[in-house]
């Protein structure tokens, strides 16, 4: 296999993922997530926005010094402040890039206000203005699949003859088609003088289901990198999906006879820790990560999959890194076997570590007749809430409820450190919940979300509930698990109402919307 055929990933989680309306990561997380990355093969990894908040900056700039393997790249709008900027992050990386873009459609065009010509020269001042500082540079023509071919060949070759050594192609609203795909990366490469000199990249949007499709049509006609996140996560519908098109190239190596660099036994835990840090929870039927992807229920299945797993299954569940069994744990399982467990869910920790969430494991065990697999998951979840976004924390809640109004909650947070209590009605134990909680952190923000489904099966199940909220146009979502379905539902208000505190004062109390010129895919 010559290199010829090596696809480079470029993960954008971190940027373009946590666009994602109510997805929020800590400095903490965001530096969790790069390691991971970084251990998973992942070649470029798109660390953030430097001159948006100085959080970012800071986010990226310790990513940067901590990448052991990964390129680690920023991203800048076409001017020389935002490039700067980003080269002061991205510089101490052992292989530092600088990822400049602009809006080449007619439509994108008018945001700058700028003619073809304006335009042109603007990129062409700009990527010079990148190359001088670093010696890898990536252009992007963002809303590429929407503007004029004509004028798109001439602004990628100003920005190879520039410096620019990889063009990046993005289907910005997802508007692509496969065969689309295909033929714009093929032309342009055959086109575009200097463009077999340099790596064309895929940048794909989910808004009408293809994005997968679109990347591996673009990389069989010629590009080189595809431009991705863990879960799919991104703005609107999302982004293409790392793990769908690194497991399509594993699976179907026959017809598409390409490589990358990742060990994909990591999967599993990153899709995990992506979406606890995010707070968006992967659907059960999501390919590759879902919950179902390796679950048969109807009675053909169960027998072919007896006889040999091969009949209903193209991939092996441990070729993702999960464990191809669901053994189950209980209350007289021990800290040796918990370790092993989680383990083999892809979940590694020291003694200290170990001992908290035996500690843990053994109440949901008092709790529970049996802990699954998944419940496992969620009580790591639970355990790795970040401590810095704990503003408010649940500590008592008792409700009363039934088919008599009022229903009433009794709860004490920790708000800041110190204990409140207090007691409101509601329609309902869940609402009356929530009422107890504004009560003592009063807030304008607005329920978007309320959503419950259960971990595993049984009256003892836990339940997962997800929050999303809104407030001035910012959004955040909680998650949380509990065996009882109101302690889970206050826990994950709590979460979003910390989360929601985080990213308010991360954007410096600006609306979200005034950040709207960050998307460069």
């Amino acid at each position: 296999m010559s290199d010829a055929n090596r696809v480079l990933i470029f993960d954008t989680t971190l940027r373009d993922g946590e666009q994602s309306p109510g997805a929020t990561m800590s400095h903490a997380e965001k530096l969790e997530i790069a390691s991971l990355l970084d251990e998973m093969g992942v070649d470029i990894i798109e660390a953030g926005f430097p001159i948006a908040s100085e959080g970012d900056f800071n986010a990226v700039s310790e990513i940067a010094k901590a990448a052991q393997n990964a390129t680690i790249c920023g991203l800048a709008r076409a001017n020389t402040k935002d490039i700067d900027r980003c080269w002061e992050a991205v510089k101490h990386a052992k292989s530092p890039r600088i990822h400049t873009f602009i809006g080449t459609s007619p439509l994108h065009r008018q945001i700058p206000n700028l003619t073809q010509d304006e335009m042109a020269d603007r990129i062409h001042e700009t990527v010079t203005h990148a190359r001088n500082l670093c010696d890898n540079v990536q252009w992007s023509p963002m809303d590429a699949t929407r503007t004029e071919f004509d004028y798109l060949c001439r602004v990628i070759e100003i920005a190879i003859k520039a410096g620019a050594t990889t063009i990046n192609i993005p289907d910005t609203v997802g508007y692509t088609a496969p065969r689309e795909s295909a033929e714009l990366i093929r032309r342009l490469i055959a086109e575009v003088p200097g463009g077999e000199d340099v790596v064309f990249a895929t940048h794909c949007h989910n808004d009408l289901g293809m994005a997968t499709a679109n990347s591996l049509a673009a990389v069989e006609a010629g590009a080189r990198q595809i431009e991705c996140t863990i879960n799919g996560l991104g703005e609107r519908a999302g982004n293409t999906a790392l793990e769908e098109v690194v497991m399509a190239v594993k699976t179907r190596h026959d017809i598409m006879p390409f490589t990358t660099g990742i060990d994909t036994t990591k999967i599993m835990h990153i899709s995990r820790r992506v979406a606890t840090v995010s707070g968006f929870a992967v659907q059960p039927n999501k390919a590759i990560v879902g919950k179902n992807a390796f679950a048969h229920e109807s009675g053909i299945h169960q027998d072919g999959m007896l006889k040999n797993p091969e009949n209903f299954e193209i991939m092996r569940p441990e070729d993702v890194g999960l464990s191809a069994t669901n053994l189950v744990m209980g209350k007289h399982s021990g800290r040796a076997a918990l370790r092993s467990k989680l383990a083999e869910l892809g979940y590694e920790m020291g003694d200290n570590q170990l001992k908290d969430i035996f500690v843990r494991f053994k109440e949901l065990a008092d709790r529970k007749k049996e802990v699954f697999d998944d419940d496992l998951v969620a009580l790591m979840r639970e355990a790795s809430a970040d401590p810095a976004a704990e503003y408010l924390k649940v500590k008592f809640l008792r409700v009363i409820c039934g088919t008599e109004a009022p229903q009433s909650a009794d709860i004490t947070l920790t708000v800041d450190g110190v204990d409140q209590q207090a007691t409101a009605q509601g329609d309902g134990p869940v609402d009356a919940t929530f009422n107890a909680v504004k009560a003592l952190y009063p807030h304008n923000a607005r329920l978007q979300l309320y959503q419950v489904h259960a971990v595993t099966e049984g009256t003892d199940a836990q339940a997962t509930v997800t929050v999303r909220m809104e407030e001035d146009g910012v959004l955040a979502t909680g998650e949380s698990a509990d065996t009882d379905t109101v302690v889970a539902s206050a826990k994950a208000y709590v979460t979003a109402l910390n989360r929601l505190r985080v990213r308010k004062e991360k954007l410096g109390g600006k609306d979200t919307r005034e950040v709207s010129y960050k998307d460069a895919g």
